[in-house]
């Protein structure tokens, strides 16, 4: 025998490689198929400037300061505020090297679609490896198409985007039994936003929970990040975010509002969407679930409708807890003493998936995709752009929803009647239904008495106005 064929490796065998290939290929593909999905929705939005919200425009903001290493300073939310005194979402940060090559709302919009579409890597993934191939690929086109993923995808952009995949990853690791790897994945979470290290700790109970009693070392690992995690969530709360805002966390008042029985109907309404056609009620027999437990508290305990309708972000990170909870159930399940409820596990996944397809095609965002408006750029837009050119690039301009997010990666934009003093060199608002009066010039006066407006263009119901 030569040395040669001692140390030569056997080649893989065609039908084992193939196998890999495959497992491999399905959640990708299905990543591969929902960032499409999710750009068009999103950008989509933008090209028609059908916003509803400001976040975007205060996310660039933040972004683009540190794309300059300057301090995140958000001018909507106040002049001079600081992005970490109102959310700690330091993680944002990340996308900053993208936005100093691509600069623009855009930018933050595509790095979204494309975490939301990773984080469908590992729910299809771990579900194909514990229920097989098909219901894997299944369970992850249901979750990509899921109610709470697509509304966050349609809504701005929020740091949340960065938290759905790293659930996902560690999650996936849970059901994998591979400790550590899960814990890894979950520390970033304290850096996404402020309430997430208390889902740490969750997290972190959970996979105690399941290494208990084999891996003891495991267990007093994962109990240490969970009272870590807690503590500097804790701080976080009451010394970080007050560091960076004299006024405090300016969000205790949404956790009053009212208490947990305000709004009750609306909240059990949600609960039951977060359940029902994602996993039919069947991931309640899984501990993973405990996971979505703080964010479903911290909403609870609050009488704020935002927080409690099926619209807006606030469900997303919920997703990918709920689908890889169900595929833990179906595999404790389907290896079960009860006929009918084996029966009943093994048909979730086509099931869920025929509700996500249903739900996607009729009343969710991607229903959106069978409309030709979808893909226009309506006149209006053209229009409404080439009035706000008129603005020079560094001005300082005060601005309502509508044309804002056009303005914030080139001028200090102000949120309109929240410049607390400063007089900016335009003032740009949506008056179509006249909700600023016949004449803006005198609602700008009253912004800023004393002081001189003009109007010098208006486009599609925009008003620009120039200071002097």
């Amino acid at each position: 025998m030569t040395s040669d064929a001692i140390t030569r490796p056997a080649p893989a065998a065609p039908a084992a490689v193939g196998q890999v290939r495959a497992r491999w290929a399905g959640p990708y593909a299905v990543a591969a198929g929902l960032f499409p999905v999710y750009l068009i929705l999103s950008v989509g939005r933008f090209r028609r400037m059908d916003w509803a919200s400001w976040d975007l425009g205060i996310f660039e903001q933040a972004i683009r300061a540190y794309a300059h290493f300057q301090k995140p300073v958000a001018d909507l939310k106040g002049p001079g505020a600081n992005i970490l005194g109102d959310h700690f979402s330091p993680v944002i940060a990340l996308v900053a090297p993208v936005y100093r090559v691509f600069p623009g709302p855009v930018t933050l919009l595509v790095v979204q679609a494309a975490l939301f579409a990773l984080s469908a890597v590992p729910v299809t993934r771990a579900a194909g490896r514990l229920l097989g191939r098909p219901r894997g690929i299944a369970l992850g086109v249901a979750y990509g198409l899921s109610w709470g993923v697509q509304r966050a995808v349609e809504f701005d952009f929020h740091e949340i985007a960065f938290a759905v995949p790293l659930i996902a990853f560690a999650l996936e690791a849970v059901l994998a039994r591979r400790w550590r790897a899960a814990l890894l994945w979950g520390l970033p979470l304290v850096l996404v936003k402020e309430d997430l290290g208390f889902t740490l700790a969750a997290l972190a109970v959970v996979v105690a929970w399941r290494a208990w009693p084999s891996d003891r070392r495991a267990v007093r690992l994962a109990l240490g990040v969970a009272a870590g995690a807690t503590v500097f969530a804790a701080l976080v709360f009451t010394v970080f975010i007050p560091a960076f805002a004299t006024a405090g966390y300016g969000y205790w008042d949404k956790i009053d509002g009212g208490g947990p029985l305000a709004g009750l109907g609306t909240k059990l309404a949600t609960l039951g969407w977060v359940l029902i056609p994602t996993a039919g009620l069947l991931a309640l027999r899984s501990p993973l679930l405990l996971v979505a437990a703080p964010t479903l508290g911290w909403r609870f305990l609050s009488g704020d409708d935002h927080y409690w309708s099926t619209d807006w972000h606030y469900s997303a990170v919920l997703m990918p807890v709920v689908t890889l909870a169900l595929v833990d159930a179906i595999d404790t399940v389907r290896r079960g003493e009860r006929p009918w409820l084996r029966a009943y596990a093994l048909q979730l996944p086509t099931a869920v998936l025929a509700a996500g397809l249903a739900l996607a095609a009729t009343s969710m965002p991607s229903a959106k995709l069978a409309e030709a408006r979808t893909y226009e750029r309506p006149a209006r837009v053209g229009a409404i752009e080439r009035l706000l050119e008129r603005i020079p690039d560094g001005a300082s301009v005060e601005a309502d929803t509508t044309p804002l997010t056009r303005l914030t990666s080139r001028c200090r934009v102000f949120w309109i009647g929240g410049t607390q003093g400063v007089v900016p060199d335009w003032i740009t608002i949506d008056n179509a239904s006249k909700w600023a009066g016949e004449d803006p010039t005198v609602y700008a006066a009253q912004l800023h008495p004393g002081e001189r407006f003009t109007v010098v263009g208006e486009a599609e119901g925009i008003v620009l106005m120039r200071r002097g």
